[in-house]
């Protein structure tokens, strides 16, 4: 008698082997899903960084050599439990006895909670501004 067809043992092997790769596929999706959503919190992160740092370059007002900080909305970052710590000083004055700039640095750390770790980024930012009050070159 010749039959076709597969036997009992045959078919258990096959599932065992389409089992394994289907745990193993399933596996990698999860990884990828993971690492997608902590790279998406990444870069929430750093356009909120850029902005700040793009808002502290801007603002002549920020006290000098004095910590600044504050927290950032959750509701602009998806959530993330994030916050900011800056601070002004000089960099470098004018080597021209007169003065006509100067150059500020501004650094800023970015810290927010990632699956219960606390994360930073660290940002420096330079500025050019006129001498100040005292500096040579500045107004008397």
């Amino acid at each position: 008698m010749n039959r076709r067809g597969f036997t009992l043992l045959e078919l258990i092997v096959a599932t065992s082997i389409l089992a394994v790769a289907v745990v193993g596929l399933m596996s990698g999706i999860t990884g990828s899903t993971r690492n997608a959503a902590r790279l998406r919190d990444s870069d929430r992160i750093v356009m909120a960084a850029r902005e700040r740092m793009n808002e502290l370059l801007a603002d002549y007002s920020l006290p000098r050599d004095t910590a600044v900080s504050a927290p950032f909305d959750p509701a602009l970052l998806g959530g993330i439990e994030a916050g900011w710590r800056a601070q002004l000083s000089t960099a470098e004055k004018s080597p021209t006895p007169s003065g006509q700039w100067a150059l500020d640095r501004i650094r800023l750390e970015v810290w927010w909670n990632q699956s219960g770790n606390r994360r930073t980024l660290e940002l420096e930012g330079f500025r050019r501004r006129p001498p100040l009050k005292g500096e040579p070159g500045g107004a008397q």
